[in-house]
């Protein structure tokens, strides 16, 4: 079974039940529009200790505010704003008191930077370890909402920042060098809420979503909802210091911004955003016609068997 043949299967099951006005699976954040011109968004992602994390290379306060980033990140996705969280935890008799308040002291922290309430959840024990789960609340003018099936063929692919950091901080924390800056990435990735709700207001901008599993695997969901191909440049991909091409391409949980946007408005969408930011857009590749996913080099096809970070 893979990921997502099982998103597959439970899609198709679950397709006779009614919508109740939501829009169905596909996008970072399932999306239901309130009827006065505006959406709210929803997301939920799950931490599981030995999966996403290891407890003893990551303290309470960093696994704290990476619960709720990489949440926030999905409606950064969207163009919208989080607004709300509700939080579900799971521990085990190890996970002290203590551990759990500074657990709670890294959630808070990130909550109050973007002005997000917690709002509900659920606690109860665990006999295998910490899991948790977060369900993140957003919500944007309709007309910002950024999904994956708006790409077209001649768009500019973009992504946000540099990538690989946190494959290359992963690999140094699984040879159990904990303290260097890379490890520091894996372990504080930081949500571009500003950056996609910025993106989200930009007509130009077409399909859009976060980088969690590695730019191979991510444009293949933007490609398969929108029914487009891409070709990705090998030199244009921009590697993060420490990383490797490879692990930027493949190595997941960077939580940068993955965009299409008209050729045409390409270049001023890249100079305002350098103007906002004081960061580039990165250039990376084109839509195109059909439904492969190509790789370049010097203008040249590149046969290459890349994927990104896969759950099963």
């Amino acid at each position: 079974m893979t990921e997502f043949g099982f998103i597959e299967a439970i899609r198709t099951l679950c397709a006779d039940l009614p919508r109740n006005g939501f829009e169905g699976i596909g996008d970072d954040c399932a999306v239901l529009p309130t009827g006065a011109g505006e959406s709210l968004v929803f997301t939920a992602d799950l931490l599981t200790e030995g999966v996403h994390f290891l407890r003893a290379a990551t303290t309470p306060e960093e696994l704290g505010g990476k619960a709720l980033a990489v949440n926030l990140s999905d409606v950064a996705a969207m163009g919208a704003r989080p607004v709300a969280t509700l939080l579900s935890i799971a521990l085990p008799a190890d996970a002290t008191q203590e551990w759990a308040a500074r657990f709670m002291t890294g959630y808070h922290a990130l909550a109050a930077r973007y002005g997000v309430a917690l709002i509900g959840g659920d606690t109860t024990c665990s006999q295998t370890g910490i899991t948790i789960n977060v369900t993140a609340i957003g919500r944007a003018p309709d007309g910002h909402l950024k999904r994956r099936s708006a790409a077209a063929a001649d768009d500019v692919l973009f992504v946000t920042g540099r990538l690989g950091a946190s494959g290359a901080g992963l690999r140094d924390m699984l040879s159990g060098t904990y303290d260097t800056p890379l490890a520091a990435e894996h372990r504080n990735p930081r949500p571009q809420v500003e950056e996609g709700q910025w993106l989200g207001a930009r007509p130009e901008v077409h399909a859009m979503m976060d980088l969690s599993d590695g730019l191979a695997s991510d444009v293949c969901h933007i490609m398969a909802c929108s029914s487009v191909g891409a070709a990705i440049d090998l030199d244009r991909i921009p590697v993060a210091e420490g990383a490797d091409l490879r692990t930027a391409a493949c190595g997941g949980e960077d939580y940068k911004l993955l965009l299409s946007a008209s050729r045409d408005a390409a270049g001023q969408l890249a100079a305002d955003y350098r103007n906002r930011f004081g960061e580039p857009l990165y250039e990376v590749g084109r839509i195109v016609a059909g439904n492969a996913l190509t790789w370049r080099r010097d203008g040249a096809e590149v046969l290459l068997d890349w994927r990104g970070f896969e759950h099963y």
